[in-house]
Protein backbone atom coordinates (compact mmCIF):
# COMPACT_ATOMS: atom_id res chain seq x y z
CA UNK A 1 0.00 0.00 0.00
CA UNK A 2 1.21 3.70 -0.53
CA UNK A 3 0.11 6.96 0.51
CA UNK A 4 1.41 10.62 0.88
CA UNK A 5 0.67 13.42 3.48
CA UNK A 6 -2.32 14.74 1.87
CA UNK A 7 -5.07 12.51 3.33
CA UNK A 8 -4.21 12.04 7.04
CA UNK A 9 -4.59 9.19 9.52
CA UNK A 10 -6.58 9.85 12.64
CA UNK A 11 -5.42 12.22 15.42
CA UNK A 12 -6.93 9.63 17.27
CA UNK A 13 -6.68 6.28 17.32
CA UNK A 14 -9.68 4.61 15.66
CA UNK A 15 -10.33 7.94 14.01
CA UNK A 16 -8.69 7.53 10.76
CA UNK A 17 -10.06 5.07 8.58
CA UNK A 18 -12.71 7.40 7.40
CA UNK A 19 -10.87 10.54 7.12
CA UNK A 20 -7.71 8.56 5.05
CA UNK A 21 -9.97 6.55 3.02
CA UNK A 22 -13.30 8.36 3.19
CA UNK A 23 -15.57 7.21 -0.36
CA UNK A 24 -16.62 11.07 -0.81
CA UNK A 25 -19.87 10.03 -2.60
CA UNK A 26 -21.45 11.06 0.44
CA UNK A 27 -21.32 14.31 -0.70
CA UNK A 28 -23.33 13.49 -4.35
CA UNK A 29 -26.03 11.65 -1.92
CA UNK A 30 -26.40 13.86 0.70
CA UNK A 31 -26.47 16.63 -1.81
CA UNK A 32 -29.66 14.64 -3.08
CA UNK A 33 -31.37 14.65 0.09
CA UNK A 34 -30.62 17.70 1.29
CA UNK A 35 -28.16 16.95 4.72
CA UNK A 36 -24.95 17.49 2.80
CA UNK A 37 -24.08 20.82 0.21
CA UNK A 38 -22.81 19.53 -3.38
CA UNK A 39 -19.70 18.67 -3.83
CA UNK A 40 -16.56 21.73 -3.26
CA UNK A 41 -18.82 23.23 -1.22
CA UNK A 42 -18.89 23.72 2.59
CA UNK A 43 -21.29 22.33 4.66
CA UNK A 44 -24.17 24.71 6.13
CA UNK A 45 -24.84 25.38 9.38
CA UNK A 46 -26.36 22.63 11.41
CA UNK A 47 -29.52 24.75 11.81
CA UNK A 48 -30.01 23.89 7.90
CA UNK A 49 -29.36 19.94 7.84
CA UNK A 50 -31.46 17.37 8.38
CA UNK A 51 -30.69 14.50 10.28
CA UNK A 52 -30.02 11.07 8.73
CA UNK A 53 -31.66 7.74 9.96
CA UNK A 54 -30.07 5.43 11.40
CA UNK A 55 -27.07 5.06 13.70
CA UNK A 56 -27.12 8.78 13.36
CA UNK A 57 -29.78 9.27 15.53
CA UNK A 58 -28.05 7.41 18.37
CA UNK A 59 -24.92 9.27 17.99
CA UNK A 60 -26.25 12.46 17.74
CA UNK A 61 -28.63 11.39 20.85
CA UNK A 62 -25.19 10.46 22.88
CA UNK A 63 -23.67 14.27 21.84
CA UNK A 64 -25.97 16.13 23.09
CA UNK A 65 -26.73 14.29 26.57
CA UNK A 66 -23.24 14.64 27.62
CA UNK A 67 -23.45 18.38 26.32
CA UNK A 68 -26.28 18.94 28.24
CA UNK A 69 -24.34 17.43 31.55
CA UNK A 70 -21.36 19.18 30.94
CA UNK A 71 -18.92 16.56 29.29
CA UNK A 72 -17.40 16.50 25.91
CA UNK A 73 -20.21 15.45 23.35
CA UNK A 74 -17.09 14.87 20.87
CA UNK A 75 -15.97 12.19 23.30
CA UNK A 76 -19.50 11.11 23.66
CA UNK A 77 -20.39 10.72 20.33
CA UNK A 78 -16.73 8.45 19.63
CA UNK A 79 -17.79 6.10 22.19
CA UNK A 80 -21.38 6.06 20.02
CA UNK A 81 -19.50 4.98 17.26
CA UNK A 82 -17.35 2.84 18.61
CA UNK A 83 -20.17 0.82 19.78
CA UNK A 84 -22.06 0.63 17.08
CA UNK A 85 -19.58 -1.00 14.72
CA UNK A 86 -19.16 1.10 12.17
CA UNK A 87 -15.90 0.04 10.80
CA UNK A 88 -15.48 3.36 8.65
CA UNK A 89 -17.73 6.02 11.41
CA UNK A 90 -15.74 8.56 12.52
CA UNK A 91 -16.17 11.98 14.85
CA UNK A 92 -13.82 15.10 13.52
CA UNK A 93 -13.74 18.39 15.13
CA UNK A 94 -14.90 21.08 13.15
CA UNK A 95 -11.41 22.18 12.40
CA UNK A 96 -10.35 18.63 11.33
CA UNK A 97 -13.44 18.64 9.31
CA UNK A 98 -12.67 22.16 7.57
CA UNK A 99 -8.92 20.75 7.43
CA UNK A 100 -10.04 17.81 5.31
CA UNK A 101 -12.25 19.51 2.97
CA UNK A 102 -9.66 21.79 2.15
CA UNK A 103 -7.70 18.76 1.36
CA UNK A 104 -10.16 17.36 -1.13
CA UNK A 105 -10.40 21.09 -2.73
CA UNK A 106 -6.30 20.62 -3.52
CA UNK A 107 -4.84 21.66 -0.23
CA UNK A 108 -2.64 20.39 2.38
CA UNK A 109 0.12 20.57 5.01
CA UNK A 110 2.99 18.63 4.68
CA UNK A 111 6.28 18.08 3.40
CA UNK A 112 5.67 16.69 0.15
CA UNK A 113 6.28 12.91 0.43
CA UNK A 114 4.89 10.26 -1.31
CA UNK A 115 5.59 6.84 0.80
CA UNK A 116 5.15 2.83 0.29
CA UNK A 117 5.74 0.15 2.41
CA UNK A 118 8.23 -2.63 0.70
CA UNK A 119 7.48 -5.93 2.03
CA UNK A 120 10.26 -6.27 3.92
CA UNK A 121 8.60 -3.42 6.17
CA UNK A 122 10.34 -0.68 5.18
CA UNK A 123 8.90 2.87 4.17
CA UNK A 124 10.39 3.86 0.52
CA UNK A 125 9.87 7.25 -0.97
CA UNK A 126 8.28 7.08 -3.84
CA UNK A 127 7.44 10.40 -4.98
CA UNK A 128 8.95 14.09 -3.91
CA UNK A 129 6.68 17.00 -5.11
CA UNK A 130 7.76 19.61 -6.79
CA UNK A 131 8.47 22.74 -5.03
CA UNK A 132 8.31 21.15 -1.61
CA UNK A 133 10.43 21.15 1.55
CA UNK A 134 10.98 17.79 0.86
CA UNK A 135 12.30 18.29 -2.90
CA UNK A 136 14.39 21.15 -1.18
CA UNK A 137 16.06 19.05 0.90
CA UNK A 138 17.34 16.97 -1.63
CA UNK A 139 15.16 13.72 -0.65
CA UNK A 140 15.02 11.23 -3.80
CA UNK A 141 12.13 8.73 -5.00
CA UNK A 142 13.77 5.08 -3.82
CA UNK A 143 15.23 6.85 -0.22
CA UNK A 144 14.79 4.64 2.96
CA UNK A 145 12.82 6.47 5.29
CA UNK A 146 13.59 5.17 8.72
CA UNK A 147 12.40 7.33 11.30
CA UNK A 148 10.24 10.66 11.79
CA UNK A 149 10.90 12.75 14.90
CA UNK A 150 13.08 9.73 16.33
CA UNK A 151 10.24 7.33 15.88
CA UNK A 152 11.28 4.10 13.48
CA UNK A 153 8.66 4.12 11.23
CA UNK A 154 9.88 0.60 9.85
CA UNK A 155 6.82 -2.22 10.24
CA UNK A 156 4.40 0.41 10.30
CA UNK A 157 1.81 0.91 8.14
CA UNK A 158 1.65 4.17 5.56
CA UNK A 159 -1.08 5.88 7.26
CA UNK A 160 0.71 6.18 10.57
CA UNK A 161 4.06 7.56 9.00
CA UNK A 162 1.38 9.88 6.64
CA UNK A 163 0.42 11.00 9.54
CA UNK A 164 3.84 11.20 11.64
CA UNK A 165 4.75 13.73 8.73
CA UNK A 166 2.17 15.73 9.17
CA UNK A 167 2.29 16.09 12.88
CA UNK A 168 -1.19 14.95 13.42
CA UNK A 169 -0.83 14.42 17.03
CA UNK A 170 0.35 17.88 17.63
CA UNK A 171 -1.88 19.31 15.53
CA UNK A 172 1.03 20.82 13.27
CA UNK A 173 0.71 23.89 11.28
CA UNK A 174 3.11 25.25 8.38
CA UNK A 175 6.45 26.09 9.93
CA UNK A 176 6.46 23.52 12.15
CA UNK A 177 9.46 21.35 12.19
CA UNK A 178 9.70 17.72 11.38
CA UNK A 179 12.78 15.36 11.53
CA UNK A 180 13.41 12.73 9.17
CA UNK A 181 16.17 9.72 9.19
CA UNK A 182 16.70 8.52 5.59
CA UNK A 183 18.79 6.17 3.87
CA UNK A 184 20.19 6.36 0.35
CA UNK A 185 22.60 2.69 -0.55
CA UNK A 186 25.17 2.57 2.19
CA UNK A 187 24.48 6.24 3.16
CA UNK A 188 22.29 7.03 5.88
CA UNK A 189 21.63 10.68 7.26
CA UNK A 190 18.66 12.85 8.87
CA UNK A 191 17.01 16.24 7.50
CA UNK A 192 14.51 18.78 9.43
CA UNK A 193 12.06 20.07 7.15
CA UNK A 194 9.35 22.80 7.87
CA UNK A 195 6.46 21.50 7.36
CA UNK A 196 4.58 23.83 4.41
CA UNK A 197 1.03 24.38 2.57
CA UNK A 198 1.12 22.37 -0.57
CA UNK A 199 -0.70 22.47 -3.53
CA UNK A 200 -1.85 19.03 -4.79
CA UNK A 201 -0.88 17.76 -8.19
CA UNK A 202 -3.39 15.07 -8.31
CA UNK A 203 -3.07 14.44 -11.79
CA UNK A 204 0.33 13.78 -13.92
CA UNK A 205 0.87 12.90 -17.33
CA UNK A 206 4.09 11.47 -18.80
CA UNK A 207 4.54 9.19 -22.50
CA UNK A 208 5.99 5.75 -23.04
CA UNK A 209 7.75 4.40 -26.23
CA UNK A 210 5.77 4.35 -28.95
CA UNK A 211 3.18 7.16 -28.10
CA UNK A 212 1.27 5.49 -25.04
CA UNK A 213 -0.02 8.18 -22.79
CA UNK A 214 0.13 7.59 -19.10
CA UNK A 215 -2.47 8.72 -16.62
CA UNK A 216 -1.49 8.90 -13.09
CA UNK A 217 -4.56 9.62 -10.59
CA UNK A 218 -2.69 10.30 -7.10
CA UNK A 219 -6.66 10.95 -5.70
CA UNK A 220 -9.41 12.40 -6.40
CA UNK A 221 -9.37 16.04 -5.33
CA UNK A 222 -11.13 19.18 -7.01
CA UNK A 223 -10.83 19.09 -10.80
CA UNK A 224 -9.27 15.68 -10.94
CA UNK A 225 -11.82 14.93 -13.21
CA UNK A 226 -11.57 17.64 -15.95
CA UNK A 227 -7.82 16.95 -16.08
CA UNK A 228 -8.46 13.55 -17.05
CA UNK A 229 -10.43 14.40 -19.59
CA UNK A 230 -7.74 16.80 -21.21
CA UNK A 231 -4.94 14.70 -20.91
CA UNK A 232 -7.19 12.50 -22.93
CA UNK A 233 -7.95 15.11 -25.25
CA UNK A 234 -4.44 16.31 -25.70
CA UNK A 235 -3.20 12.42 -25.94
CA UNK A 236 -1.75 11.35 -29.60
CA UNK A 237 -5.19 10.12 -32.26
CA UNK A 238 -5.20 6.64 -31.64
CA UNK A 239 -2.49 6.24 -29.23
CA UNK A 240 -3.10 3.93 -26.16
CA UNK A 241 -3.48 5.44 -22.60
CA UNK A 242 -2.99 3.80 -19.00
CA UNK A 243 -5.05 4.56 -16.27
CA UNK A 244 -2.65 4.47 -13.46
CA UNK A 245 -4.86 4.16 -10.57
CA UNK A 246 -2.22 2.58 -7.99
CA UNK A 247 -2.31 4.13 -4.49
CA UNK A 248 -5.23 6.26 -5.06
CA UNK A 249 -7.05 6.19 -1.66
CA UNK A 250 -10.35 7.84 -3.65
CA UNK A 251 -11.66 11.18 -2.99
CA UNK A 252 -14.92 13.22 -4.41
CA UNK A 253 -16.73 10.67 -6.22
CA UNK A 254 -17.76 13.32 -8.82
CA UNK A 255 -14.35 13.33 -9.91
CA UNK A 256 -14.30 9.82 -10.44
CA UNK A 257 -17.31 10.27 -12.58
CA UNK A 258 -15.96 13.01 -14.65
CA UNK A 259 -13.03 11.11 -15.11
CA UNK A 260 -15.29 8.01 -16.31
CA UNK A 261 -16.59 10.39 -18.84
CA UNK A 262 -13.49 10.90 -20.43
CA UNK A 263 -13.69 6.81 -21.68
CA UNK A 264 -17.75 6.45 -21.83
CA UNK A 265 -20.34 7.84 -23.96
CA UNK A 266 -22.80 8.19 -20.95
CA UNK A 267 -24.69 5.18 -19.46
CA UNK A 268 -24.55 4.36 -15.60
CA UNK A 269 -21.30 4.41 -13.96
CA UNK A 270 -22.14 3.25 -10.11
CA UNK A 271 -25.48 2.46 -8.39
CA UNK A 272 -25.46 3.09 -4.67
CA UNK A 273 -27.76 3.01 -1.75
CA UNK A 274 -28.23 6.05 1.45
CA UNK A 275 -30.35 4.45 3.80
CA UNK A 276 -32.88 1.62 1.22
CA UNK A 277 -32.86 4.52 -1.09
CA UNK A 278 -31.65 3.58 -4.32
CA UNK A 279 -29.95 5.98 -6.50
CA UNK A 280 -27.42 5.73 -9.50
CA UNK A 281 -24.31 7.82 -11.45
CA UNK A 282 -24.17 8.38 -15.05
CA UNK A 283 -21.26 9.71 -17.47
CA UNK A 284 -21.70 11.90 -19.45
CA UNK A 285 -22.18 11.98 -23.24
CA UNK A 286 -19.48 12.34 -25.71
CA UNK A 287 -16.23 10.39 -24.14
CA UNK A 288 -13.61 8.59 -26.13
CA UNK A 289 -14.98 5.07 -26.76
CA UNK A 290 -12.56 3.52 -29.22
CA UNK A 291 -8.86 4.98 -27.91
CA UNK A 292 -6.93 1.34 -26.20
CA UNK A 293 -7.34 1.67 -22.14
CA UNK A 294 -5.69 -0.07 -19.74
CA UNK A 295 -6.16 0.80 -16.00
CA UNK A 296 -3.34 -0.43 -13.66
CA UNK A 297 -4.52 -1.30 -9.82
CA UNK A 298 -3.35 -2.08 -6.82
CA UNK A 299 -4.38 -2.84 -3.06
CA UNK A 300 -4.03 0.86 -2.69
CA UNK A 301 -6.34 1.58 -5.41
CA UNK A 302 -9.86 2.60 -2.98
CA UNK A 303 -13.15 3.83 -2.51
CA UNK A 304 -13.72 6.18 -5.23
CA UNK A 305 -10.50 4.84 -7.51
CA UNK A 306 -12.47 1.66 -7.16
CA UNK A 307 -15.74 3.20 -8.12
CA UNK A 308 -13.86 3.93 -11.70
CA UNK A 309 -12.10 0.84 -12.04
CA UNK A 310 -15.43 -1.45 -11.72
CA UNK A 311 -17.48 0.83 -14.44
CA UNK A 312 -14.59 0.78 -16.69
CA UNK A 313 -14.21 -3.43 -16.29
CA UNK A 314 -18.13 -3.73 -16.35
CA UNK A 315 -18.71 -1.76 -19.32
CA UNK A 316 -15.87 -3.45 -21.10
CA UNK A 317 -14.00 -0.21 -21.45
CA UNK A 318 -10.55 -0.97 -20.72
CA UNK A 319 -8.47 -3.83 -19.34
CA UNK A 320 -7.63 -3.89 -15.65
CA UNK A 321 -4.15 -4.93 -14.57
CA UNK A 322 -2.48 -5.28 -11.07
CA UNK A 323 -3.46 -6.42 -8.36
CA UNK A 324 -7.19 -6.67 -6.16
CA UNK A 325 -7.99 -3.31 -4.90
CA UNK A 326 -8.36 -2.50 -0.95
CA UNK A 327 -12.26 -3.18 -1.08
CA UNK A 328 -13.93 0.11 0.20
CA UNK A 329 -17.59 0.28 -0.83
CA UNK A 330 -19.62 1.95 1.70
CA UNK A 331 -20.89 5.04 1.57
CA UNK A 332 -20.45 7.60 4.32
CA UNK A 333 -23.03 10.53 5.59
CA UNK A 334 -21.28 13.43 7.61
CA UNK A 335 -24.26 15.19 10.13
CA UNK A 336 -23.28 18.28 12.24
CA UNK A 337 -23.22 17.23 16.01
CA UNK A 338 -24.29 19.17 19.39
CA UNK A 339 -20.93 21.49 20.11
CA UNK A 340 -19.92 21.85 16.42
CA UNK A 341 -18.06 18.28 15.61
CA UNK A 342 -18.87 16.34 12.94
CA UNK A 343 -19.87 12.65 12.25
CA UNK A 344 -19.49 10.55 9.27
CA UNK A 345 -21.17 7.45 9.71
CA UNK A 346 -21.61 4.56 7.01
CA UNK A 347 -25.60 4.15 5.48
CA UNK A 348 -25.15 2.34 2.38
CA UNK A 349 -23.02 0.67 -0.38
CA UNK A 350 -22.23 0.87 -3.71
CA UNK A 351 -22.34 -1.47 -6.39
CA UNK A 352 -20.25 -1.66 -9.92
CA UNK A 353 -22.69 -1.48 -13.01
CA UNK A 354 -23.42 -5.01 -13.48
CA UNK A 355 -24.13 -5.15 -9.47
CA UNK A 356 -20.91 -6.28 -7.83
CA UNK A 357 -20.53 -5.06 -4.36
CA UNK A 358 -17.13 -3.86 -3.63
CA UNK A 359 -16.89 -3.53 0.11
CA UNK A 360 -14.92 -6.30 1.72
CA UNK A 361 -13.83 -7.82 -1.54
CA UNK A 362 -12.54 -4.91 -3.55
CA UNK A 363 -11.90 -5.71 -7.51
CA UNK A 364 -10.34 -8.44 -8.87
CA UNK A 365 -7.93 -7.20 -11.97
CA UNK A 366 -8.43 -8.89 -15.69
CA UNK A 367 -4.75 -9.83 -15.62
CA UNK A 368 -2.29 -10.02 -12.64
CA UNK A 369 1.02 -8.40 -12.33
CA UNK A 370 3.26 -6.93 -9.68
CA UNK A 371 6.04 -4.78 -10.28
CA UNK A 372 5.79 -5.33 -13.76
CA UNK A 373 2.44 -3.83 -14.38
CA UNK A 374 3.31 -1.05 -16.70
CA UNK A 375 5.25 -3.40 -19.14
CA UNK A 376 2.38 -6.19 -18.73
CA UNK A 377 -0.13 -2.81 -19.95
CA UNK A 378 1.89 -2.08 -22.95
CA UNK A 379 2.01 -5.52 -24.19
CA UNK A 380 -1.67 -5.69 -23.44
CA UNK A 381 -2.29 -1.99 -25.04
CA UNK A 382 0.28 -3.39 -28.20
CA UNK A 383 -2.59 -6.17 -28.44
CA UNK A 384 -5.73 -3.95 -28.74
CA UNK A 385 -4.28 -2.67 -31.22
CA UNK A 386 -2.64 0.87 -29.77
CA UNK A 387 0.40 2.00 -31.47
CA UNK A 388 3.74 0.21 -30.75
Amino acid sequence: MSGRDLFCQPRRIGRGAALTLVFAGVLAAGAATGTFPEPGRKAPPASSRTAPAGHHADVTEAAAEAMAHGKSPMEAAERAVSRSGDRWGAVYSQGEYEEFEEALDGQYTGVGLWARRERDGSIEVSRVQTGSPAAAAGIRKGDRLRSVDGRSVDGRPVTEVVALLRGDAKDAAAGTEVSLGLERGTRAWSETLRRARLSTDPVTVHKLAGRVTVIKVASFTKGSGDRVRSAVAAAPRGAGIVLDLRGNSGGLVAEAVTAASAFLDGGLVATYDVNGAQRALHADPGGDTTRPLVALVDGGTMSAAELLTGALQDRGRGIVVGSRTFGKGSVQMPSRLPGGSVAELTVGHYRTPSGRSVDGRGITPDLEADDEAVQRAETVLSGLGAPS
